[in-house]
């Protein structure tokens, strides 16, 4: 694996966490969507682990956009807002990883059926 990719990877995740710790020292001013955003981002890290970057990259996309935009809410002290873009940056994540492990297993299900198709073919031959 490429370490600048790891790197930048970290590093964005320690902005998020930082970001999420600055926001819950605020929490004193309203209802701080503090989970919501931890959720939305282990979401999209889950997604990101299962290949959803590449095999759902409009998914990812979405969900990294509002993702970004629900942190900014919550810098503004925006928490309805804020929670509402960081449930649905969730909801994205999670559609971008179903839709990577349904890419997939049908890979994996195609690459078998071509398999067995050679295997009989070649069992079927004549000697």
């Amino acid at each position: 694996m490429n370490h600048t990719f790891l790197s930048k990877r970290s590093l964005s995740a320690l902005t998020v966490v930082a970001s999420i710790a600055l926001l819950g020292a605020c929490a004193s001013k309203g209802v701080n969507p503090v989970a919501e955003l931890a959720t939305a981002q282990a979401s999209i890290s889950q997604a990101e682990s299962a290949g959803a970057l590449q095999l759902a990259p409009v998914q990812m996309l979405s969900a990294r956009d509002k993702m970004n935009k629900a942190t900014a809410a919550a810098r503004d002290e925006r928490f309805t807002e804020s929670r509402r873009l960081a449930e649905e940056a969730a909801a994205d994540a999670d559609v971008a990883e179903r839709t990577a492990r349904a890419v997939k297993s049908t890979r994996a299900a195609d690459e078998l059926n071509r398999a067995n198709s050679a295997l009989q073919q070649e069992a079927t031959r004549k000697p």
